[in-house]
Parts: structure tokens; C-alpha cells; sequence
């Protein structure tokens, strides 16, 4: 589907301040663990999350900068600070990237990360070349396409396939995009990265599952783009393809950090929490920087209710 550059940016002129949290975001600023349970998840904003599966430990799209922007200064920015600094992480065993854009491939993030840790960036096919660019040491670049998978000690990761497009600064489409399958010896987790509804989630659950839990995005939706970003009842719909009627719960992600739509803030999870009620299905919605065990996440807290 093409978008029309002239209707986007009259939508954004016109969308006010619809879209940013009347009141602070609470946050948890809790220290992470140092060992890795079975299953935990931390979700820090957006769609970066610390996944702790069979003892490892995967981070997904990370993202700690101010603005979603090439530019220090223009550009999304965002709407809560990261509960907690790069420094206090853990080391992690792998870091996944779904794609090239600006909201999940941060360059200073990206380089902070190398000089601190050693482990592997898994990326899709032709990201390689930013991370090179950038001073990533290439024996430390996976890059892998649809289908493809690398193994990380016991861990399996797998490049699946999603709906989306890629691009930075005026390029587009040069470099893949993919959602992810985390397998580990007990543990299966997917990782939806950012994505449009596609009939691929199907085929992934028919191969992969039973999940343990489905990690999937449901913000930054409009009538505009509807084939690249999912609307909170399209998630719903992926999880339950993906878990092929297991009870597996749903983590959403990609809202309530960066204002990239019309929608307002917690329209999403809103959404989302009358679908999941209608249809019976577990979704856990840490406050930003909290550590859940999905196995045994509380009862569900409508903490965004509170500020809303």
C-alpha cells in the first residue's frame, strides 16, 4: 500500500497533543536480576524488552534515546525516560533487531551496547551493513532472512516472517524486516518486532508452537497504513494463530513510549483489554521496567487508568 506523504504530514499537523500521557508514566526502576529465570520478561518501552529464557538472556529492539530521529533534536520524542541505564542491564546473550527503523535500531544505543557487552547483534539480512558502519566488529553481526535461524548456546533464534517495510533518512526497503522466535530447551517465546496482520502468523504457530508467550505489537496504527502496523484487535488475532489454541499469554508492546499515530495514549491497551476480555485470552501489562513471570503474573493492573 503507498501513503501519501501530503495526507501524513496534514494528519500530524492536526492531531494536537492526543497522543502523550496527561500525567507522568510510573515507572519501575527496580535492578534487573543478575541470573536469568526459566521465563521473565522486563519491558523497558516500546518494543525493547530483556527476555530471560532457560537461564539466557535475549534484548530485543533496543531503543534508550531521547527522540526516534536521526536528529538529537527533531523527531518523536519520548514520552517516559528509560526506567533504567543501558549500565544497569545485565549482560545479555544476544541482542535482536526486527528492523532499520529509527524506533528500533538506535545508533547511540547500538554503540553504548558494543562498548559494554560482547554479545552477538541478530539482525536481519543487510542491517549487517549499518552495524559495520557504525563500529560493530563483524564477528559479532548475524544476519539471517525468513526461514534461517542461529544457534546462541541453547538458545534458537529464528528469523520469521512479518508485514512491515524498513528504511532511515530516504531510503527504503534496502534492508529486511522480521519478527522472531525464541527457542530455548523448555521455553518457546515470539517476538512480533513490528508488523502488520499477515496470514504468516498462522504458519509460524502451526510450526512453532506451544508458546510460552507471544510478544507482539499493538500501537502506532492508522487508516493510513493498515498493512504495516496492527491494530490492538489484529493482535489479539496474531497471538491466537500463533498459540494454536494453547494459553500462552500476550505481552503487548510498541505503544505508551513514542507518539507515532493519532490514536490517544492508551487507546491501544484499552482496546487490546476488551478484545483479550471477549475472547478469554491472558495479557500481562507491566508498568514500564517491570519484571513479570508470565507463569505466574498477577492479576491484571489497568495502571494506565490512573493517569489517564
Amino acid at each position: 500500500m503507498l501513503v501519501d506523504p501530503a495526507r501524513v504530514l496534514t494528519a500530524f499537523a492536526q492531531r494536537r497533543r492526543r497522543g502523550r500521557p496527561p500525567r507522568p508514566v510510573p515507572l519501575v526502576t527496580d535492578p534487573v536480576p543478575r541470573t536469568a529465570d526459566p521465563l521473565a520478561v522486563t519491558w523497558f518501552g516500546h518494543s525493547s524488552v530483556l527476555l530471560e529464557i532457560d537461564g539466557r538472556r535475549v534484548l530485543t529492539d533496543p531503543m534508550w534515546a531521547e527522540r526516534a530521529s536521526p536528529s538529537p533534536t527533531v523527531g518523536p520524542r519520548r514520552l517516559h525516560p528509560p526506567p533504567l541505564p543501558l549500565s544497569a542491564l545485565p549482560a545479555v546473550d544476544a541482542v535482536v533487531i526486527s528492523h532499520d527503523h529509527y524506533d528500533h535500531l538506535d545508533l547511540p544505543t547500538i554503540r553504548e551496547l558494543t562498548a559494554a557487552m560482547s554479545a552477538p547483534f541478530v539482525v536481519p539480512v543487510g542491517i549487517g551493513a549499518h552495524l559495520r558502519f557504525w563500529g560493530v566488529p563483524d564477528d559479532r553481526i548475524v544476519e539471517l532472512d525468513w526461514g534461517q535461524h542461529v544457534r546462541i548456546g541453547e538458545l534458537a533464534l529464528h528469523a520469521t516472517p512479518a508485514r512491515h517495510f524498513s528504511g532511515r533518512g530516504l531510503t527504503r526497503n534496502t534492508t529486511q524486516w522480521a519478527s522472531w522466535v525464541v527457542e530455548g530447551p523448555a521455553h518457546r517465546v515470539f517476538f512480533g518486532g513490528d508488523t502488520g496482520y499477515t496470514s504468516a502468523f498462522s504458519e509460524i504457530g502451526a510450526r512453532f508452537a506451544p508458546f510460552d508467550l507471544t510478544i507482539l505489537p499493538i500501537g502506532a496504527y492508522a487508516d493510513l497504513w493498515p498493512d504495516v502496523h496492527m491494530t490492538p484487535e489484529e493482535a489479539l488475532r496474531a497471538h491466537l494463530d500463533l498459540v494454536q489454541g494453547g494459553a500462552a499469554p500476550l505481552l503487548p508492546v510498541h505503544w505508551g513510549t513514542f507518539d507515532l499515530a493519532w490514536h490517544e495514549w492508551a487507546e491501544p491497551v484499552e482496546r487490546l483489554t476488551r478484545a483479550a476480555d471477549e475472547t478469554g485470552t491472558r495479557i500481562c501489562v507491566p508498568r514500564p521496567g517491570a519484571r513479570i513471570t508470565p507463569d505466574s503474573a498477577p492479576e491484571l493492573d489497568r495502571w494506565w487508568a490512573a493517569i489517564t
